[in-house]
């Protein structure tokens, strides 16, 4: 059981690892300095979680030094939080934090943005520096984060193993009668016990609500007959799980079962093409030539496929690689990713099965075994 296992986490030692990487880097394009914003990839290089607002806050990465800028009245909050030791620089409410950035910099210095800096901060900071010394680091950041450790996808394995035994338990729950919002609270309340973190999102559909691939505003109640989508995830150290399941308690119709295997054919085909070296492009290519072989779509034409086959996934829920039409980023160990070409039948059902894949040296990898059948939602 995943509550048994011991949770993984990152270590100070890989965080340095990053900076060390991101700092290289930063040499090779020519900047002096990268400045992190509020942002996941502050997480990632310095361990430290915080939630953008309007004041700034983040942290500024030179090639020899690690400053955090922060308001002066939260530096006693920013004192007890999880991060690797810098120095913490300070503005009050009278000042400008970008003139405070700008002050660590030499007058020729050139500066990478974290791309998940508000444009507020930018605009701060062309006045403070001149837009000239800045830069989109963007790139620079997503390079470097695009590929996962083996500690990275450890962390993620057990964030998905804990989130499908929350999937079966809600499962064993269904009948007819039963109001989403139940269920939502309950897999919310799960996670809450089991991972230490609420659920990051939830979508219980269910009969032709199944048909919006981010469910229906409103409550809605189980019917007999009616199809059930489950869509839940949530956070270890971070980094995210986000599983779907799609099934029936009861018989399942003809219609549905054929729409099920479908569905269960192009998640294998992606899974089947998902090869190192590869195009991200190529696996939604696959997922629709399933499709267009059973008369559904071409391209995002319904009933078929109406979105991309696949996101990245990380300390983001929806992160590079895409898995999506034009896309010729090629696949490399370390690269994780979904796999849920959703098929979408207009006011009568969707289905969407969604696992995830790992690139190994060896090739493709499940983090969770895919559904067994259109009332069997488990393998």
């Amino acid at each position: 059981m995943p509550t048994q296992k011991k949770q993984p986490f990152i270590t100070s030692d890989e965080r340095h690892s990053r900076l060390k990487k991101l700092r290289d880097t930063m040499d090779a394009k020519g900047f002096a300095a990268v400045l992190l914003g509020a942002s996941d990839s502050l997480l990632y290089f310095t361990g430290l979680t915080w939630h953008q607002s309007e004041r700034m806050l983040g942290a500024l990465v030179t090639r020899d030094g690690l400053f955090y800028i922060v308001p002066g009245f939260e530096k006693s909050r920013v004192e007890t939080l999880p991060h690797l030791a810098g120095e913490i620089l300070t503005w009050e409410e009278d000042q400008a934090p970008s003139d405070l950035v700008a002050s660590v910099l030499k007058p020729t210095d050139r500066l990478a943005l974290d791309d998940a800096l508000p444009l507020f901060i930018y605009h701060a900071l062309a006045r403070s520096l001149g837009a000239e010394r800045l830069a989109d680091g963007g790139r620079l950041i997503r390079d470097l984060r695009l590929c996962k450790s083996k500690s990275e996808i450890a962390i993620i394995q057990y964030a998905m193993d804990l989130t499908l035994d929350i999937h079966r338990q809600a499962h064993a729950m269904m009948k007819p009668g039963i109001r989403a919002s139940e269920v939502v609270r309950f897999i919310d309340e799960r996670h809450r016990a089991m991972a230490g973190h609420a659920s990051t999102f939830c979508i219980v559909s269910f009969g032709s609500a199944t048909s919006l691939p981010h469910g229906a505003d409103g409550d809605q109640t189980l019917a007999a007959g009616d199809v059930i989508l489950v869509d839940t995830g949530t956070r270890i150290d971070g980094y995210h799980s986000d599983l779907t399941r799609t099934y029936m308690i009861d018989e399942p119709t003809k219609e549905f079962a054929a729409g099920w295997a479908i569905e269960r054919e192009a998640q294998q085909a992606v899974f089947d093409a998902a090869m190192l070296g590869v195009s991200c492009a190529s696996l939604d290519d696959a997922a629709r030539a399933v499709m267009a072989h059973h008369g559904l779509g071409p391209d995002y034409q319904l009933p078929g496929l109406p979105h991309r086959a696949g996101h990245g996934l990380g300390l983001e829920i929806h992160e590079e690689p895409y898995i999506v039409r034009g896309n010729e980023t090629k696949l490399a160990t370390g690269m994780c990713f979904s796999n849920e070409p959703m098929i979408v039948f207009p006011e009568k059902f969707g289905i969407r099965l969604e696992d995830h894949i790992y690139m190994a040296d060896d090739g493709a990898h499940w983090f969770t075994q895919p559904a067994k059948g259109p009332a069997e939602p488990f393998a």
